[in-house]
């Protein structure tokens, strides 16, 4: 059997699988329940590279991926092909590609400190040209191209697999997760952002949060004055969990099976539900101790609110954005294409009444793992990759860069102080009309929901689904201080470890990174320096 591996890389994680090339099937699954640099988010990602080098977040992702490959029961030698995708920070990340572009906004900040824009072009290599993959001697690295250096493969992936580029609506495609890439087509033109809308919404900095992943709650419903959890079985198929008071955890109706935490989509839920009851009033939970029960000891707390509520916001605001550039109303998008594992397994009703997807849509069409998909076909034909190719240099798209976007910073501003603060929503609407930025509203109907997949990875491989809640990937260094422990106490994640003979070992998953640095900032000898670290290298 000739085996390649077909990898998504995506801020919150890496989702890979097995495939046999010779008839194209998939044999495996694994996923990993974080990405293997520091950091929440896409932000805190380039800080790293930028602020400790490129060399160092690169042997992470490939130490990453290495260690998802052999999961996977690949050996070095039995590997073909290798297929990535995901957006051009990973990407970049990974093939050791200069960020500089991606990490400065606007071109006259780039004009003066001298960047040039790095090649993001389809191609095939040798895995022996990128540092770290020599041990796949005869294997090649196939890469999609970017649609432009900051619209990455992921979003031209989600464009073309969703049918974007046929539709004769004003449609909006939005892949929902930490760095939700979207994309709105008006009139033949393609406008495209990305919302570093933060882990929320994929169950990460949620105090009870995983990825979607066996035995996680995806979603909930209120009883009556119950709470019905949902929670996805070893297949990843949402099934009926136990009802429980939301007040104080009683369980009012059993069930075999377990949660050991909630995903996005479970969060999303939480908040729609409870705001439909009563039981949340932004940004409270109206329960005796203000905290929601959910079943297995699981609870959503206040703070968990903000959390999603900033990611939601993110997410509204882009939206707002992008339709401020085309010109064009919010209630003149009519089709939504929602993607990722977040975009699968949310119920596309509950996004739409609390503002993920744009009010007035006729129609939500739910479609998977764009990425991997496309992953998977450009492992299996190299025609494919050049089509894709071909079909980037063609789109004719007009970037928004949310980061200087004075409409995404005005839409923004108000929905923080909606979701955090309790503005009530007339007058988020009053003052997003006062500064001339495209309207928004409360759905007045139902929309239509078609779901072309049940799971975001709809076939796993006969030898099914691994999940590694731990991507194994370490920074270390060696330093000579008076044995306190400080670095190691204030660490939040327990990500730190010193031995005897003063090694340090950081768990770089873990790790929160520039969302942090605790350890730095606690170490009474300054010995603690990040710039002293380096990957540890696998046996």
């Amino acid at each position: 059997m000739k085996l390649g591996v077909a990898i998504d890389i995506g801020t919150s994680g890496i989702r890979a699988q097995k495939i046999d090339l010779d008839t194209g099937d998939i044999q495996k699954t694994v996923i990993t329940l974080r990405n293997p640099l520091p950091g929440a988010n896409v932000m805190d990602h380039l800080d790293f590279a930028i602020t400790y080098g490129l060399d160092l977040a690169q042997g992470l992702h490939v130490n990453a991926v290495k260690h998802v490959i052999e999961t996977l029961g690949v050996k070095p030698d039995e590997l073909e092909r290798m297929s990535i995708c995901g957006n051009p920070i990973q990407l970049s990340i990974f093939q050791g590609i200069p960020i500089d572009d991606l990490a400065y906004a606007g071109e006259r900040k780039k004009e003066k400190l001298n960047i040039k824009e790095s090649d993001r072009s389809a191609r095939i290599i040798d895995c022996s040209e990128i540092k770290g993959l020599e041990v796949y001697p005869n294997a090649k690295l196939v890469v999609p191209p970017a649609i432009r250096h900051e619209v990455g493969a992921d979003a031209l992936a989600l464009i073309i697999k969703s049918g974007f580029l046929e539709t004769t609506e004003t449609a909006i495609a939005t892949d929902y997760g930490t760095n939700a890439e979207m994309a709105l087509i008006h009139e033949g033109t393609i406008y495209t952002g990305s919302a570093a809308a933060g882990p929320a919404l994929e169950g990460q900095q949620i105090k009870y949060g995983n990825l979607a992943s066996p035995f996680v709650i995806s979603d909930v419903e209120f009883e009556g004055k119950n709470i019905r959890n949902y929670v996805l079985d070893e297949e990843m198929n949402t099934v009926k969990a136990q009802l429980i008071n939301p007040n104080n955890g009683d369980i009012i109706e059993e069930d075999s099976i377990k949660a050991k935490g909630i995903t996005g989509t479970g969060v999303i839920a939480i908040i729609e539900a409870g705001m439909k009851d009563g039981i949340i009033t932004l940004p409270k939970i109206n329960t005796p101790d203000h905290i929601l029960y959910l079943q297995d000891k699981i609870k959503f707390f206040e703070k968990d609110v903000e959390a999603a509520g900033l990611a939601m916001g993110a997410i509204r605001a882009g939206h707002l954005a992008l339709c401020n550039a085309a010109g064009v109303e919010v209630a003149d998008v009519k089709k939504a294409y929602m993607s990722g594992a977040a975009g699968t397994y949310m119920d596309a009703i509950k996004a739409h009444q609390v503002g993920m997807v744009p009010f007035n849509v006729d129609e939500v069409i739910q479609i998977g793992n764009t990425s991997l998909i496309v992953a998977r076909e450009i492992l299996l034909s190299e025609d494919r990759l050049w089509e894709l190719q071909d079909i980037a240099a063609k789109i004719v798209s007009n970037h928004v860069m949310f980061a200087t976007d004075p409409a995404f910073k005005e839409a923004y501003i108000q929905e923080i102080s909606y979701w955090t603060e309790g503005m009530p929503f007339k007058m988020l609407k009053k003052f997003l009309k006062k500064k001339g930025l495209p309207q928004i509203d409360l759905p007045e109907k139902e929309t239509k929901v078609n779901k072309v997949v049940e799971k975001d990875i709809p076939v796993l491989g006969p030898e099914g689904l691994q999940v590694l809640e731990r991507v194994g990937t370490f920074l270390t260094m060696k330093v000579t201080c008076p044995e306190c422990p400080k670095c190691i106490k204030v660490c939040p994640n327990d990500a730190i470890t010193i031995d005897d003979e003063g090694v340090v070992m950081i768990s770089s998953d873990l790790c929160d990174g520039a969302n942090c640095k605790r350890c730095i900032n606690a170490c009474p000898k300054d010995t603690f320096r990040w710039e002293n670290l380096v990957v540890l290298e696998q046996a």
